[in-house]
Formats: C-alpha cells, sequence, structure tokens
C-alpha cells in the first residue's frame, strides 16, 4: 500500500468490528448485525440500520492483495445480509483493475491522521471533562447521536456498552449536569484510534472537541499506545480537522468511500 500506514487501516478495522459486535445481544440481534473477515479486512453489515451508515467495509489491501475476487465476495456478504447499501473504504492504491465495472460510486474523500499521543498539545475549556462511566454512559451515547443526526436506542446501546470495556475510552464534556460534547478512543496494542466525536452546537466554540482530543490522548498514552490516529471528512471548513491538527496530529494520506446500493 503505497504511503499508507498499515497499522492506521487495521486499528480502524478492528474498531468497527469491535464496535458492532460487541454490543449486547438484544440491539444486535434487532440491527440484524453480521461481521465477516474477506481478503484481510472487516465487512460489517447492519440490515435493519436507521440510519443506513454502519454497515461498512475497510482494511483492505494491508495483509493480502484487494482483488476483484475479495471484492465480489465483501458484495455477496452484503447482498446475502440483505443490506441496502453499504461503504466500502479503500484507498485508492489498492483498487484493481475492473473495479468500475461493479457499480460503485465514489461519494466522499477522508483524511487520516496520526501522531504520538503524548506529544498532543493540552486544551483548557471552560466544560469538565471527565471519563464516561457506565452510569453515565447512556446519556454520553444519546448526545452523541442526537449530534450527529443518528435515531437513539439501539445504536445507544451500541455506544454506550463501551464504557467500562477493554480497548475503549469514552470521554465527555459536562455543562453544569449536561452531556453537551463526547467523543471515544479505541486501544489497539500500541495504537488508538480516535472516534465518535461530536458536540452539540449550542456548545461550540469552547474548546470541547480540542479538551477531548488532548483528554484522550492522555488515556491511550497512559495505556502505552505510541501510535495515535485518527479520520474526519476532507472538505472547506471542517472544523474537526482543524482542530486535530492543532492538537498535533498530522495528516498521513487520503482514503476514499465507495457506496454500493443494492
Amino acid at each position: 500500500m503505497t504511503g499508507v500506514d498499515e497499522q492506521a487501516e487495521l486499528t480502524e478495522a478492528e474498531l468497527m468490528h469491535d464496535y458492532e459486535t460487541r454490543m449486547p445481544a438484544p440491539a444486535r440481534e434487532r440491527l440484524g448485525v453480521a461481521a465477516a473477515r474477506i481478503g484481510g479486512g472487516v465487512a460489517l453489515a447492519m440490515p435493519n440500520d436507521p440510519v443506513s451508515y454502519w454497515s461498512k467495509a475497510l482494511g483492505f489491501g494491508v495483509t493480502e492483495p484487494f482483488t476483484l475476487a475479495v471484492l465480489d465476495e465483501v458484495l455477496d456478504f452484503y447482498r446475502t445480509h440483505g443490506v441496502r447499501q453499504a461503504v466500502i473504504q479503500l484507498v485508492p492504491s489498492v483498487l484493481p483493475d475492473g473495479f468500475a465495472g461493479r457499480g460503485l460510486e465514489r461519494t466522499s474523500t477522508w483524511v487520516k491522521l496520526g501522531g504520538d499521543p503524548a506529544q498532543v498539545a493540552a486544551a483548557p475549556s471552560d466544560l469538565r471533562i471527565a471519563a464516561v462511566t457506565p452510569e453515565t454512559a447512556g446519556a454520553w451515547a444519546d448526545a452523541v447521536l442526537d449530534t450527529f443526526g443518528m435515531p437513539t436506542g439501539d445504536l445507544t446501546a451500541m455506544l454506550a456498552s463501551t464504557a467500562g470495556r477493554a480497548h475503549w475510552r469514552p470521554f465527555a464534556a459536562w455543562d453544569g449536569d449536561e452531556v453537551v460534547a463526547g467523543a471515544n478512543v479505541y486501544l489497539n496494542g500500541d495504537a488508538a484510534d480516535l472516534n465518535a466525536a461530536a458536540t452539540k452546537p449550542s456548545h461550540r466554540g469552547r474548546g470541547a472537541q480540542s479538551a477531548l482530543i488532548a483528554a484522550r490522548a492522555r488515556a491511550a498514552a497512559g495505556a502505552g499506545c505510541r501510535r495515535l490516529f485518527a479520520e474526519t471528512w476532507k472538505g472547506e471548513g471542517n472544523q474537526s480537522l482543524s482542530n486535530m491538527v492543532r492538537s498535533g496530529l498530522a495528516p498521513l494520506y487520503e482514503r476514499e468511500n465507495w457506496t454500493v446500493r443494492f
């Protein structure tokens, strides 16, 4: 994979696999979650996803070539599980000849960033920043989902179940008793990946995201992680990207999202 950080790709793939396959069983069954390891990557199906976001395939081209045969196996996996729409996240350098004939549409480009968690800059905020506990996880998850425009319920169970679970360190920003911002970090050996960062519109501009980046970086460094990754969409006006760069993370490479509809 030319110019691509293999550890970054595999850590994010494991993050998504853990999110969806280890949520509480009742929610997982209602959402219809299925997962498969195909061609060195991970394919995740959520046919009852209310927002058509969580059916994703990623991590390809790292441990073995991403071929048309691998792509066809991924597409068959989604057809088998009745998914209406899925996104396959691919670094351009792994695309095989003939890829364009499989009916996928390039819908967006994301930037992968990375750095040393011990070097992430501290960031003050007038909001209270603290780790999420199992007791506060429901309110934290609801705040994150509401900000992303996703419904609560089974997705709340998915996010909230990471609190107190190995490999995860969720954090929140509080204004009094109200959770006004949230974020998570996934620990994978000596690497970690920032994810699920969201701040309510009413509380933006008060340093919540930068403070949450710093808090999660400290947690990752404290857990022995030496590399910290993150990803966000590429485009004008992406404040998350600006906050990550200002915190000390550097853009590593770009990856494209390919959407397939059935």
